[in-house]
């Protein structure tokens, strides 16, 4: 079966898994401002899969709410794993329940796209940078204080060690 898809009423829902740092919850929302930003797509909402607000069934009534025939739920995620094979696909099917004629499809998530191996070297370039304070910390790490070079253990810093002088 051939199915038409208009972009003008393409709902997008990109969803991540949700956390109780709210931190992490806010940055969705610069993920789905940059795809905004970056894409042609009109209708785009972010989602949690749990712990977190907005719901993908917010986001998809909200699709629906703008205009949205058909939704398409992107998982953020990297790898395939059981929220991906089903946990997502649920609350999609949950969530259009409600909606009678709206199709939906859940995409794979990011895997290993030939660009991760670009992203993942920036990165690593940048914190390494950060650490040895010729960079400015990512907006991830912020004020987390993350990049930073540890020092390595001593014997006597070893748990282990630590437990045999008891």
């Amino acid at each position: 079966m051939t199915y038409q898809i208009e972009q003008q009423k393409t709902g997008i829902i990109i969803v991540d898994h949700g956390s109780r740092r709210e931190e992490s919850n806010a940055m969705l929302l610069d993920v789905v401002a940059m795809f905004k930003e970056h894409t042609d797509w009109p209708i785009v909402e972010p989602a949690h899969m749990e712990l977190a607000e907005p719901s993908i069934a917010a986001a998809f009534d909200r699709c629906v709410e703008r205009g949205a025939s058909f939704i398409v739920v992107h998982p953020f995620f990297l790898l395939p794993g059981k929220h991906w094979k089903s946990d997502i696909p649920e609350l999609a099917r949950a969530a259009a329940a409600k909606h009678a004629g709206i199709r939906f499809l859940v995409t794979a998530p990011l895997g290993t796209h030939a660009l991760m191996a670009q992203i993942m070297n920036d990165r690593i370039a940048h914190c390494i940078a950060a650490a040895k304070g010729a960079a400015d910390p990512c907006y991830v790490c912020g004020d987390m204080g993350q990049c930073q070079f540890e020092e390595p253990a001593t014997a006597d810093s070893h748990p282990r060690n630590k437990d045999a002088h008891r």
